[in-house]
């Protein structure tokens, strides 16, 4: 162990140029049938993985995707980065101001879609962990936790594609719900974050869950206001003065990556200091459009795509399918956030109908809630049946989005045409 030989650097070569000419090839033909991109990636990963791959051809399997060994190390390694600059990506799209703008439908639709949803998570998760394989109960709190906050999570990307394929994303119905999911993202990944810190400690006292408390108000507070000011000043010089589009690629990314490394040097995951700085960027006036599309391209389509098909080559999503578990957690999801959202939507000002539509467009989990699984997953927080489970019910919210929503638009539409008529 230490460096790759000769025979593993091509080994890692091969498995890398598989898993992205696979993952795009599958991505694309799912693309055509109106199905989420990262479905097509986390099936490549199936194949790939032990799932299929492993099953037919065990030793080609053991031999490109090896679970052990320098180029295992390698190729988590890979997925490790992707996702810390996935979470980057997705700190730039919230963008503040735009969820204040939108007043109190925008407050009332996210803080239900997230009371709701986390409330019935966490109450299920406690007083029945038997239901989910809890046994141990030194984690029940944790597992309470992060179900309540896996349940309450909306997939802002996600969400944005649909409400954009369905010509939908500056309507009135369009507007609340991207501004309410930028909400339930911030506020979720800044409690996930909050939970991985707790697991890290391990200890459970109060002095340990306040510095992590302190930790994390601190960072957000330094990075939204003195990182933001000093984000703001040095935008337009780097746009003006380095080479374009690499100097802002490099100088973006590698802030990123240090933000990542101190917030994980703190105890707490990279993956809050990628997020974090990921909004200080992203809601400066000075960071043009076309910066913001090449980083944004970049890591979706060259790096989101290890990290989805590492997902299929890590679990046998065969063996550990349980469709009672995988029942019990898409049933959940379903009722949390649709009645959370909807109902925040309509004391907001909504119609019936309207209110729908903004619930069952929250409820689209996707790439967030399986980021989320995988990296519970590796602090082992949960196990892998649960993960597939997870898993299972980003891909269903996510495919069933976008029908419901058209659903209810019809409806709504349907109804005020038979009022005019009277």
């Amino acid at each position: 162990m230490g460096r790759l030989s000769h025979h593993e650097f091509i080994i890692l070569l091969i498995s890398m140029a598989v898993m992205l000419i696979l993952s795009r090839v599958l991505a694309e033909f799912g693309r055509k049938l109106k199905f989420p991109i990262v479905m097509g990636e986390i099936l490549a990963g199936i194949i790939l993985g032990p799932t299929v791959l492993g099953l037919l051809a065990p030793n080609v399997f053991t031999t490109y995707f090896p679970s052990i060994g320098n180029t295992s190390i390698a190729l988590d390694g890979i997925a490790k980065i992707s996702v810390v600059m996935m979470l980057f990506v997705t700190g730039m799209e919230v963008q503040l101001p735009m969820v204040l703008k939108q007043g109190k439908a925008a407050i009332y639709t996210s803080t239900m879609g997230m009371i709701i949803p986390f409330a019935s998570g966490f109450f299920i998760a406690y007083y029945f962990p038997s239901l989910f394989g809890v046994s141990d109960e030194n984690y029940r709190l944790l597992f309470a936790l992060f179900l309540g906050t896996a349940l309450s999570i909306s997939a802002l990307p996600v969400i944005s594609r649909i409400l954009i394929d369905m010509n939908m994303f500056k309507t009135k119905i369009g507007t609340i719900i991207i501004a309410s999911a930028m909400f339930n993202d911030l506020i979720g990944w800044l409690i996930f974050s909050f939970i991985l810190g707790m697991l890290n400690t391990s200890t459970g006292e109060a002095q340990s869950v306040w510095i992590t408390i302190a930790s994390i108000c601190g960072f957000g507070l330094f990075m939204l206001t003195i990182g933001k000011i000093i984000i703001d000043k040095s935008l337009p010089w780097m746009q003006k003065k380095l080479s374009w589009p690499g100097g802002i690629l490099s100088i973006s990314l590698g802030i990123c990556f240090l933000c990542g490394a101190f917030t994980e040097s703190i105890g707490l995951h990279a993956i809050l200091g990628a997020f974090i700085v990921g909004i200080a960027f992203g809601d400066s006036v000075h960071l043009n459009q076309k910066a913001r599309e090449i980083i944004h391209q970049f890591v979706t389509n060259i790096f989101a795509p290890f990290f989805f098909v590492s997902i299929g080559l890590k679990v046998n999503f065969v063996s550990n399918f349980e469709w009672q578990l995988v029942l019990v957690i898409v049933v959940l999801a379903y009722i949390g956030k649709i009645v959370g959202a909807s109902l925040g939507a309509y004391l907001g000002g909504f119609s019936k109908n309207e209110s729908m539509a903004v619930g069952v467009g929250m409820n689209a989990r996707g790439a967030m809630e399986i980021i989320l699984g995988t990296l519970a997953l590796n602090a082992g927080l949960i196990n892998t049946r649960i993960f597939v489970a997870l898993v299972v019910m980003a891909l269903v919210t996510s495919l069933t989005s976008g029908p419901l929503i058209h659903y209810f638009v019809g409806k709504e539409a349907d109804e005020k045409k038979s009022i005019e008529t009277i």
